[in-house]
C-alpha cells in the first residue's frame, strides 16, 4: 500500500501497511476501515537516535518520535504485548469484513513516530483509530484500564466521535469483566492534551491502556495467551459495536 508518507526504511523503520484477509463479511462493515496502532516497537531501544528526535505533538509542542514502552517485573515488553493484541484484533476484525490498515508491519522494527502514527491513520480514511498499549504505574495498588482521547479536541472528528469511541470501548471493557483504572482518569475515560497520535487524529481515535504491566492481576491477564485473547476480542466487539 502506499502510505502517503516518508520512506524510512533506510533508518530501519517498516513501511505501515494494510493488511488484507479473506473473511465473512457483514453487513454494514465491509466498506469500513479500521487503524489499528500498536504502541512501540520492538527495535525501539537499539536506535535511540531516531525515537529520541524531537517531533511536533499537535499542539504547538515537540516530543520524543517514540518511546520503548514499559515492561512487566519479568521483563515482558509492552511492544510485544501491543503486537500480539493487536494482530488478534485484526484478525477479529478482517473476518467480518473490515479493512484493517496497522501502523507497523512487525515487532522488530523502529517507529514510526507518533505522528508519522497519525498521518497514516487520517490518510487511510479510518472510520476508527485504536492505539493499544499497557501501562507501567508502580503505585502498589494502580491497577486496572483506562481509555485516552484528545481533549480539548482540536477539530470536530476528535469531539463527539472520539468521546463516543472511547466510552464504547470503556463500556465494552466493564462489561466484560475488566476494572476501570483506580490511579488516573475518572471511570475508566482518561481525556488528555499531550498524545500527538490523538492530537493530529482528523478521524475518530481512542488510545486504549489495557492495564498496568506492574500489577500482579493485571500481568496475568496481559501475560497470559488467554487474556490477550480476551483483551483482543474486547477491543474488537468495541469498535463494531461503534461501527454500529
Amino acid at each position: 500500500m502506499t502510505t502517503g508518507l516518508p520512506d524510512t526504511s533506510a533508518a530501519g523503520q517498516p513501511n505501515p501497511s494494510t493488511v488484507s484477509r479473506p473473511g465473512l463479511e457483514s453487513p454494514g462493515l465491509s466498506e469500513r476501515v479500521v487503524v489499528l496502532d500498536p504502541g512501540h516497537n520492538g527495535g525501539n531501544g537499539s536506535h535511540p537516535a531516531i525515537i529520541n528526535a524531537k517531533v511536533p505533538d499537535g499542539r504547538g509542542n515537540t516530543k520524543a518520535c517514540n518511546t520503548t514502552g514499559t515492561s512487566a517485573n519479568n521483563g515482558y515488553a509492552e511492544h510485544e504485548f501491543t503486537w500480539d493484541v493487536a494482530v488478534r484484533v485484526r484478525d477479529l476484525l478482517t473476518a467480518r469484513g473490515i479493512r484493517v490498515v496497522m501502523t507497523r508491519d512487525d515487532d522488530t522494527g523502529v517507529g514510526p513516530c507518533v505522528d508519522q502514527r497519525a498521518e497514516l491513520a487520517n490518510s487511510a480514511g479510518a472510520d476508527a483509530i485504536v492505539s493499544i498499549h499497557a501501562d507501567g504505574a508502580t503505585g502498589a495498588n494502580a491497577h486496572g484500564f483506562h481509555v485516552a482521547h484528545s481533549s480539548p479536541p482540536l477539530n470536530d472528528a476528535q469531539g463527539d466521535p472520539s468521546l463516543r469511541l472511547a466510552t464504547t470501548l470503556r463500556d465494552t471493557f466493564v462489561g466484560n469483566g475488566f476494572t476501570p483504572s483506580t490511579y488516573i482518569g475518572s471511570h475508566g475515560l482518561n481525556p488528555r492534551p499531550d498524545l500527538a497520535g490523538l492530537n493530529f487524529a482528523e478521524r475518530p481515535a481512542a488510545l486504549v491502556e489495557c492495564g498496568n504491566m506492574r500489577h500482579p492481576a493485571d500481568a496475568a491477564i496481559i501475560e497470559s495467551p488467554d487474556g490477550r485473547a480476551r483483551l483482543a476480542a474486547t477491543i474488537a466487539t468495541a469498535i463494531i459495536a461503534y461501527l454500529g
